[in-house]
């Protein structure tokens, strides 16, 4: 497994650094499958025999494992290199998809948990960071542009998987037997397409920069750094948490919406004169997700023009003024409620895309992969939290007798809320004091004390020498 060292893949000259997207492409296209989990839920639920909540639980684990793998596998995923970490994430990825298989197969729930949740989920984790540093050391002049391709992947994925897993449900049926040679095809197709950006991907020799590019171009801006900022020292920042909060408000936001946009927009226009049917839920659905990819590319490329603290001042403040939009206007627009869903989903993904810039910029590139790990924490709190403010709420509501948006007034103001808590967060940031700065290179080592120049060797002492 020599192949896997990061010695092994230190780019020779001439090596074009347009081949590294691709490579994390081949990885984040892959994983992106988690976001068409919702297409295996009613036939999971109608074969098993088990409950919606259920039925979403594989999902939830995987996010919340996504998160966690991150976080701890962070500085060994910067230790090994990327190509060590990208085959790992093929493998537990996989895996847990053939895990998965077995489990359905044998009408073993807890099993489908475990392999799609907690081992694909560790696939995930490392995936999604896989690629992080090593796209931002060959792309220090657009960072945002680098890390928001790849990212772009991630929230690209279902547009593919969700026709794809649609398709083979189709052809071999949505029983047990049906959804197990889904999930097999699913563990043996992403493996083959995962190890292409296993055997592309590279990391720059030591000193590597692009032509025309200083590290003194960026020195005139107030965050960003030419410093560098270990792990270890990231998570004792105040910004590092602040940048925890804004990213967590961030996603809660999104994914409240994500999760249930389905049954969401035909809630809100049920009682008017034009519903909104299944089949057009479902285009809905892909909109949202259209707008989630795009999001990632589009925003985080603007970053890199008008910086990342400015950029999430649109993603916060004018994600709260959308969800203010929607509430104020209710029903009497679907055009506007769809329009203002997919600007707000594409702030989502574009706050996913710039984040790993913006820890960049704040800390450098050192360890700038396993600090964007602990990061993902925010991630799996807001995988939870998102749903659950939603969903519950709009139950409670339900219960209550309530009907169209008035289901839902109560969770988007409080989304709006948490919006208003990251928009004051992004605020705060401030530049990374110079206590928390890794040494220079010249003076991590102390210098070595003056010796006296010892007598030549000579004769039989010279061989043994």
């Amino acid at each position: 497994m020599g192949f896997l060292d990061r010695s092994r893949i230190i780019a020779g000259a001439g090596w074009n650094r347009w081949l590294i997207p691709p490579a994390a492409l081949a990885i984040h296209f892959s994983i992106g499958q988690a976001y068409a989990w919702s297409v295996f839920k009613i036939p999971l639920e109608d074969s098993l025999d088990i409950s919606g909540t259920a039925s979403a639980l594989p999902f939830q684990i995987g996010i919340l494992v996504l998160g966690l793998s991150a976080a701890f596998g962070g500085t060994l995923v910067e230790r090994k290199g990327p190509r060590w970490a990208m085959f790992v994430s093929l493998v537990a990825f996989s895996t847990g998809f053939l895990v998965a298989a077995l489990g359905v197969a044998t009408r073993n729930y807890w099993l489908v948990v475990l392999g799609y949740g907690g081992i694909g989920g560790v696939g995930l984790g490392i995936g999604y960071i896989a690629p992080v540093s090593t796209l931002m050391k060959w792309f220090p002049d657009r960072p945002g542009m680098a890390t928001g391709t790849a990212i772009m992947g991630f929230g690209g994925g279902a547009l593919i998987a969700s026709p794809w897993s649609t398709e083979m449900l189709k052809a071999f049926g949505s029983d047990t037997s049906g959804i197990a040679k889904t999930f097999l095809v699913h563990g043996l197709a992403y493996a083959a397409f995962m190890s292409l950006g296993v055997v592309l991907v590279r990391v720059p020799p030591e000193g590597w920069r692009p032509a025309g590019w200083t590290p003194g171009d960026d020195a005139g801006k107030r965050l960003v750094t030419t410093a560098n900022v270990s792990a270890r020292n990231a998570v004792r920042t105040p910004q590092f948490w602040l940048l925890w909060v804004v990213l967590c408000m961030n996603v809660t936001a999104g994914i409240g919406i994500l999760e249930k946009a389905a049954p969401m927009i035909q809630d809100f226009f049920q009682d008017t004169a034009s519903p909104v049917s299944a089949s057009a839920a479902t285009g809905f659905v892909a909109l949202l997700s259209l707008a989630n990819m795009a999001g990632r590319f589009v925003w985080s490329s603007v970053s890199d023009v008008v910086g990342r603290k400015n950029i999430y001042r649109l993603y916060l403040g004018a994600g709260a003024l959308l969800y203010l939009t929607i509430m104020l206007e209710k029903d009497s627009s679907t055009a506007l409620f769809v329009a203002s869903t997919m600007v707000i989903l594409s702030f989502y993904g574009g706050g996913f895309a710039t984040v790993p810039a913006y820890l960049k910029d704040l800390f450098g590139t050192y360890q700038v992969g396993a600090i964007h790990g602990r990061l993902l924490t925010a991630w799996s709190v807001a995988g939870v939290a998102g749903p659950l403010i939603v969903d519950s709420i709009a139950d409670s509501a339900h219960e209550s007798g309530d009907t169209g948006p008035a289901l839902y007034t109560f969770s988007f103001t409080l989304m709006m809320g948490l919006l208003v808590i990251g928009f004051i967060a992004n605020e705060l940031v401030r530049p990374v004091h110079p206590k928390f700065h890794e040494p220079e290179p010249a003076a991590r080592a102390e210098p070595a004390p003056p010796e006296e120049t010892p007598d030549p060797p000579s004769g039989r002492e010279a061989v043994s020498r």
